[in-house]
């Protein structure tokens, strides 16, 4: 029985919330100072889960734009999904909006003809970024894996879905994949934005026009919300820094949701010194249903060394695990379109959000926990037991993993 004494006592609540403000506070100044870009306060965010709630919400928002639709993908492929969006581009732009489609000229090559030739009819303006046959080789191992939508300047979204029928459903069967977007209304909508424009102004001429209004996006919310642009080049990244600083800054709890898991030795390290000084770490990672195959043992390749860390591992079992999640300390987050691999950290163009807000978090952390109920966890001494086939396949991908 709990009697009065075992009570917190009312400075404790104040110390608490105190810890907690406080905490935001330092991740916040760390992240504004080592990446030099200012979080924007006053956003609304709304998270979505799965195909069912992300498609509903982005259509909506498509349908009822009155001066300008932003849209850019790394995966546009066919399907019923995949008409309905190009349907509602479409409409918008007769009815004289502004309409702006990016394809990434790898991801969406399987798009269909027919789907570009009715919104080109319509008058919606259809780009590609690098083109396989346009593009130099050094070229082409830099894609743009942004997933952005932003209507009329005040509503955006982002997150890991792109547009195709695995996509659909609320991860029910194999078939409908699980994946995290994001919808945003506030300040931190210009940064969305931003990052579609940069990739625009590299596969267009024109970088805007009279419909861009460039109207001051009101505040919406409470969540403090810092837009992270990853770009393909030599060198450290935001993308590294983001993810260093979130990793560095944690004190209890690391989750990590991705779709696809092959960082370099210094990130698995990172991951480990986190967890010897007593974070909880957790990864989430696709399991029997990965869509490729060589990217899951890329990762494979590293489980021994973060088990034997402390670092838990868990595979999705349902389906194909898409999400690109970031919890920390139940006060951070990061969504976007930025996977734990190299190939988003050197070689992408990424977005993501970094957001301190504490119910946003606690939404992602329920989800987070919602999935591990339905996920295998991968044990130590049971892995090292793995067979020497599977032993063999891992170090078979290891010279290309930096480009998975």
């Amino acid at each position: 029985m709990t009697t009065v004494e075992d009570q917190p006592k009312p400075e404790q609540f104040v110390r608490r919330a105190s810890d907690t403000g406080g905490k935001s506070q330092r991740i916040r100044r760390r992240l504004e100072r080592l990446i030099g870009i200012a979080a924007t306060e006053g956003n609304a965010l709304v998270p979505l889960r799965n195909g069912d709630e992300i498609f509903a919400a982005m259509l909506a928002r498509i349908r009822a734009a009155e001066h300008t639709v932003d849209m850019m993908t790394f995966v546009y492929w066919r399907g019923d999904i995949a008409r309905q969006f190009a349907e509602a581009l479409a409409d918008r732009a007769r009815q004289g909006v502004r309409v702006r489609l990016l394809l990434d000229g790898f991801g969406s090559r399987l798009i269909e003809k027919e789907l570009l030739e009715m919104m080109d009819r319509a008058g919606a303006q259809v780009a590609w970024f690098r083109k396989p046959l346009w593009a130099s080789p050094f070229k082409q191992n830099h894609r743009c894996h942004r997933k952005v939508l932003v209507v009329d300047e005040q509503i955006a979204f982002t997150g890991g879905v792109g547009i195709a029928e695995e996509w659909c459903g609320d991860a029910r069967n194999e078939h409908e994949w699980r994946d995290t977007h994001v919808e945003v209304r506030g300040p931190a909508v210009d940064g969305i934005a931003a990052a579609f424009s940069q990739n625009w102004a590299e596969c267009h001429d024109e970088l805007f026009d009279d419909r861009d209004r460039f109207i001051e996006v009101a505040q919406q919310g409470d969540s403090v919300v810092q837009v992270v642009r990853g770009s393909a080049s030599f060198g450290w990244q935001d993308m590294q820094t983001l993810i260093r600083v979130l990793l560095e800054s944690a004190q209890e709890r690391v989750r990590i949701a991705t779709a696809y898991f092959a960082p370099d030795p210094y990130f698995i390290e990172m991951l480990c010194q986190a967890a010897r000084r007593g974070v909880e770490v957790e990864i989430l990672l696709p399991g029997p249903h990965a869509d490729k195959r060589v990217s899951l043992l890329a990762g494979q390749q590293h489980y021994e060394e973060l088990l034997s860390c402390g670092v838990r591992i868990w595979q999705y079992q349902p389906t194909m695990m898409h999400a690109k999640v970031v919890t920390v300390d139940q006060v951070a987050s990061l969504i976007g379109s930025t996977n734990f691999n190299r190939r988003s950290l050197d070689h992408d163009e990424e977005v993501m959000l970094a957001v301190l807000d504490e119910a946003f978090t606690a939404r992602l952390d329920a989800d987070f926990e919602q999935d591990l109920a339905v996920s295998e966890r991968m044990k130590e001494g049971r892995w090292k037991r793995r067979s020497g086939a599977q032993r063999i396949k891992e170090a078979a991908v290891a010279p290309i993993r930096r480009f998975l």
